[in-house]
């Protein structure tokens, strides 16, 4: 009995693993095409992503000293930086001598500071002030504990970070010492021009650094 050919079929299964083959050859190279258009690099050499961006100093150079110029009284001032309390180092329009021993006229020179726009070395070191006047700042009134200040509006009303840096100003010059004996505490009495006692406003190392928070008071013993 004679098989009978069935024409084309023996020839077709012959070809399949070829044609098999160039598809999977096409596919890879349709993927490297595709790879390559996109930019991916096969290489493990890492790329220059540019450098990494930097925080502000938060400091300035100390003040120079002018031969022959009136020696004149050094000044710290607490101003924003990086959203913390940070010291720069000023000097006071007034005489030495003439500060010495005067918190009001020491606290005034202070709070001109605070409330003036840093200069352009200390905005280029990422310096702020959150101090907006008109301030004054008074003696005590009668009843009132010794070394109390008083300022031209309630310290509760000032914003919390302006009240912050006036605190820890104050407080860390003479001002903030009862009776301006020349050495520097960690709090002052601050009062306001109404009819409300003062209270003791004290600097802390967390205030510093949440100088948005609420300062630290206390009622202020006579």
């Amino acid at each position: 009995m004679r098989l009978r050919r069935t024409p084309g079929r023996g020839p077709a299964r012959g070809l399949r693993p070829a044609r098999a083959l160039r598809r999977t050859g096409l596919a890879a190279l349709g993927a490297a095409l595709v790879l390559s258009g996109c930019g991916i690099r096969t290489t493990s050499v890492p790329v220059d992503a540019g450098a990494a961006p930097t925080r502000v100093p938060c400091s300035v150079p100390g003040d120079r000293v002018v031969t022959g110029a009136p020696s004149r009284a050094p000044l710290r001032v607490y101003l924003v930086c990086g959203a913390q309390l940070e010291a720069v180092e000023r000097r006071s329009p007034l005489p030495e001598e003439k500060a010495a021993g005067a918190p009001v006229r020491t606290a005034s020179a202070l709070l001109a500071q605070l409330e003036g726009e840093p200069s352009e070395e200390e905005r280029r070191a990422g310096f702020a002030t959150a101090v907006k006047g008109p301030l004054v700042v008074s003696a005590a009134r009668a009843g009132d504990p010794k070394g109390t200040l008083r300022l031209s509006r309630q310290p509760e009303d000032l914003p919390p970070t302006a009240l912050a840096q006036i605190v820890c100003t104050f407080a860390e010059s003479t001002a903030g010492e009862p009776g301006g004996s020349g050495t520097t505490a960690d709090s002052v009495v601050l009062g306001g021009p109404g009819p409300y006692g003062p209270r003791r406003y004290t600097c802390t190392t967390e205030l510093k650094e949440r100088p948005e928070s609420a300062v630290p008071s206390s009622p202020a013993k006579s």
